[in-house]
C-alpha cells in the first residue's frame, strides 16, 4: 500500500480538508507553498498516464472539488494552481495519482 492508500484508510493520520466516498483532500507534509493540499483517490491508481475512460468521472469530481476546496484555504479569490505528476522526471513520489494544490503566494511560471 502507498502512503497515500494509508491515509486514505485512515491508518496514518493527516490534515484531512476535504472527504467523499471516492477521494480525500489534505495538507501535504512536506509543503511547496503556504497553501498546499493534495487531492487523492482512495483507490489506487498509480498515476494520470495509466488512468482509463472508466476513471473519467473519479477524475472529474476531483478536479471539481479543488475550487471549494481553494475556496476553504483562502486562496480562491487571489489564485492556486493544480499540478498532476506523471512519472520520475515530472517529481512524481508516491505512485498514486494526486492533484496538488498550491497557493498562499506568488507561483512562477514555468515551474521548477
Amino acid at each position: 500500500m502507498t502512503i497515500f492508500e494509508k491515509i486514505a484508510a485512515h491508518e496514518i493520520p493527516a490534515r484531512i480538508v476535504c472527504e467523499t466516498e471516492d477521494f480525500l483532500a489534505f495538507h501535504d507534509v512536506q509543503p511547496q507553498a503556504p497553501v498546499h493540499i493534495l487531492i487523492v483517490p482512495k483507490r489506487a491508481l498509480p498515476r494520470i498516464g495509466e488512468a482509463q475512460p472508466g476513471d473519467a468521472d473519479l477524475l472529474g469530481r476531483m478536479l471539481l472539488a479543488a475550487p471549494g476546496i481553494a475556496a476553504a484555504a483562502g486562496v480562491a479569490e487571489t489564485g492556486y494552481r493544480l499540478v498532476i505528476n506523471n512519472g520520475r522526471d515530472a517529481g512524481e513520489s508516491v505512485p498514486h495519482l494526486h492533484i496538488h494544490l498550491l497557493g498562499g503566494r506568488s507561483l512562477q511560471w514555468p515551474p521548477g
